[in-house]
């Protein structure tokens, strides 16, 4: 912060405070090359006008500019009082005065001269309102054109040192070390979106525990929409699959409801949870408060908004986005449902049908939850000549590696 002390000409000195500058973009490198002229009202006589004052300032590259009335005056000055002072060296004494700080501000644009146009002929749609906003706009469209010039100027300073770095980047590691560090960072980042998983189960249902699936009181919620589930008949479950109205794999396990009122009840409860899960995943943008219809649980309903959506800032507004990576979250978390209801064996290409991804980002995401892959054919879901992928968990559990496609690439360089 720099300090300027200095007093009116013809006044007292006792109504003129010190002045204490503070630049908005950064500190000055010589702040005595700096000049400073200061600005008051005309209207002296005002109780509130004669006090307002307009300081600007010049270096060598940009001219700035502060007052101390209006909606960007700092708030300090109204709920703190500012003094400087002044030591005499030789008597000892130190005088102290009333100050205030000025924020200074860059000026980004230079001023048109009122009777010279041609400039201003030659300017594009959105230079013109600018400068419209400037002379007539409101304090709040005036804050947001500033912030929008000092982004665009540190925008082009980031863009600058990042391809800098990159381009040292590249020069120090080299092509090939590259992309077998995004090969790697790949697995990684996929990793991050896996159930939790616990390399050092005992049991296949211990790696993916069902709790973090599901919690006790989540699970305990979904009794009363799977109720549709638990008596559902033989011709119900045909004309569901006319209608399309569930996933294919939901459909297909409905045919194999344990006749068990405990364990029907169970699966009931978990392929409602799988269904929702998927037709979630079609989603986009979360424009609803209830995205899944009134008869999903409210503890549903606020699961899939904090662990399946990414907020994202749009037209002035933050949103729920669901995602690329939250859809292959979502992926995860359908493959260890599936997992539990299928004694940890599942038709990988069913689900992913289901889902509408593609094959090998299906793939992907089973060999990142440690799943041995394998080969059917003639299994429900597909035509009897195309082969299914079956995922299988089991102990101990195989080694995480990278994608097909990834070890592909790592040969050809």
């Amino acid at each position: 912060m720099a300090v300027a002390t200095w007093r009116y000409r013809g006044c007292p000195e006792a109504e003129q405070p010190a002045v204490l500058v503070r630049f908005a973009n950064g500190r000055l490198q010589r702040p005595d090359s700096v000049r400073f002229t200061v600005y008051r009202h005309k209207d002296a006589a005002h109780p509130r006008k004669k006090h307002q004052r307009i300081l600007v300032s010049e270096t060598e590259r940009l001219s700035y500019v502060g007052n101390n009335f209006g909606s960007e005056v700092m708030k300090c000055n109204t709920l703190c009082r500012y003094f400087v002072g002044v030591l005499d060296k030789d008597s000892g004494q130190m005088d102290v005065y009333n100050a205030e700080i000025f924020n200074m501000q860059p000026l980004l644009s230079d001023n048109l001269i009122p009777d010279d146009t041609k400039d201003y002929q030659k300017k594009s749609y959105r230079e013109k309102m600018d400068l419209c906003i400037e002379a007539f706009g409101t304090s709040k469209q005036k804050r947001a054109l500033n912030s929008r010039r000092m982004n665009a100027v540190g925008n082009d300073t980031l863009n600058t040192a990042v391809t800098k770095a990159a381009a040292n980047v590249i020069d120090a590691k080299g092509v090939t070390a590259l992309i077998q560090d995004v090969a790697q960072d790949d697995v990684q980042n996929i990793s991050i979106f896996l159930p939790p998983c616990n390399e050092d189960a005992d049991k296949p249902e211990n790696v993916y525990k069902f709790e973090d699936i599901l919690s006790p009181a989540e699970y305990e919620a979904l009794q009363v929409p799977a109720a549709v589930f638990v008596n559902i008949t033989a011709e119900e479950i045909a004309k569901k699959t006319d209608d399309k109205s569930h996933c294919s794999f939901v459909l297909e396990e409905l045919k194999f409801l344990p006749a068990d009122e405990k364990s029907r009840d169970h699966k009931a409860r978990c392929l409602w949870f799988l269904d929702t899960l998927i037709k979630f995943s079609y989603l986009k943008v979360i424009k609803k408060k209830h995205p899944m219809g009134p008869e999903c649980p409210h503890i549903i309903s606020r699961k899939l908004m904090k662990n399946f959506t990414s907020l994202t800032y749009n037209n002035g507004s933050v949103q729920n986005l669901v995602s690329a990576s939250m859809k292959a979250k979502i992926a995860a978390y359908v493959i260890a449902l599936a997992l539990h209801i299928n004694n940890f064996q599942t038709d990988l290409t069913i689900l992913q049908n289901d889902l509408k991804l593609p094959e090998s980002r299906m793939i992907d995401i089973a060999k990142a939850m440690r799943l041995k892959i394998s080969k059917a054919k003639g299994l429900p879901g597909l035509e009897s000549d195309q082969n299914h992928r079956l995922g299988t968990l089991s102990l101990p559990l195989p080694a995480q590696k990278a994608s097909g496609s990834q070890r592909k690439r790592k040969k050809m360089t």
